[in-house]
């Protein structure tokens, strides 16, 4: 994600402030996937042409998405990518989690501690690890909450 350093803040409390590239050409790709898919695999030149995306990029996306389990790739001549589950399974923060890692607005170490991941010895002081764990909880509630068929249906 984009990070934008704020003065006295540690860079583990560095604000995430955008979906990067990836993230959004990743979500496009797989729109068009789906707009074009079904059962037929769509080439990485089709997705390109359409989204004005370049191939080598959506080489590199398509990879990690299929290593998340959201896509398979087939091989030969009429070769390409098909979904690989349903488009009411896929949901937009699946999508973004494969490509950006979470979703946090904030790598906050009390948060963090609090789930047991790191040691924050702030933890016990800091009131505004609330906020950042309930914007958190927003953020991935809401892109769990959207799926690909709700997409496809908000683009006719």
């Amino acid at each position: 994600m984009i990070g934008i350093k704020q003065v006295g803040i540690s860079d583990s409390m560095r604000c995430k402030m955008k979906i990067s590239t990836k993230g959004r050409y990743g979500l496009r790709a797989l729109v068009d996937l789906a707009q074009l898919g079904g059962d037929e695999p769509v080439s990485i030149t089709t997705i390109s042409d359409r989204q004005g995306i370049s191939e080598r990029y959506l080489e590199q996306l398509m990879s990690l998405l299929k290593k998340a389990g959201l896509v398979k790739s087939i091989r030969g001549a009429n070769g390409g990518y098909i979904l690989a589950k349903e488009l009411s399974e896929i949901s937009v923060g699946d999508i973004l989690r494969a490509l950006e890692g979470d979703l946090e607005p904030v790598a906050c170490p009390a948060i963090k501690t609090i789930q047991g991941e790191e040691d924050c010895n702030a933890v016990d002081q800091c009131v505004t690890k609330y906020v950042w764990q309930r914007i958190s909880e927003s953020i991935n509630r809401t892109v769990d909450e959207i799926k690909l068929d709700q997409l496809l249906q908000q683009g006719e």
